[in-house]
């Protein structure tokens, strides 16, 4: 049964990818019929990371940050495929999940800037590690919010949004 469970998953993945139909388009999950890969955040403080789509598979990591972006790479059932900035990932239930847009700064003691503007005035600086709330991201900017300070950061500063995606 668990061999016939993980082949599922796999071909769900193919079939999710695109590529099990030769896949030129864009790929859509086959549950949520919303775009792969997409961002996501973590709505719990902790949750389980599964080899598999199911309770029976072995729990191969704990995220342990609430506010966490992650990308979901497929899904099957209540499952979603997710993987962090480190590539680190699995099998997650989906109601540990959240719409609600996160990023985390990747560039150490990145500006906050008043205006997405290299040379406007600087609101706070980010430490590498941090998790803010997106508001908003043009082609190459996001607005973010942190501990009640709100600015904007370029992208190649963080991670959590689509190089080309764009967030009204």
């Amino acid at each position: 049964m668990r061999r016939r469970t993980a082949l599922i998953g796999a071909l769900a993945c193919l079939a999710s990818a695109g590529l099990a139909a030769g896949g030129a388009t864009e790929a859509r999950g086959p549950v949520t019929n919303l775009p792969l890969p997409r961002f996501v955040s973590m709505e719990a403080s902790k949750g389980n990371v599964r080899r598999g789509p199911s309770l029976t598979h072995r729990i191969d990591w704990v995220f342990t940050q609430k506010g966490m972006p992650l990308q979901i790479t497929a899904e099957y059932g209540n499952w979603r495929r997710v993987r962090d900035r480190d590539g680190a990932g699995g099998w997650m239930h989906y109601s540990l999940l959240s719409g609600a847009r996160t990023v985390i700064v990747e560039a150490d003691m990145a500006d906050l800037l008043a205006q997405p503007q290299p040379d406007a005035r600087r609101v706070a600086r980010l430490e590498s590690g941090v998790i803010a709330r997106v508001k908003e991201c043009t082609r190459d900017w996001c607005r973010l919010s942190v501990a009640g300070i709100d600015g904007w950061t370029v992208k190649a500063d963080i991670w959590g949004v689509g190089r080309e995606e764009i967030l009204h």
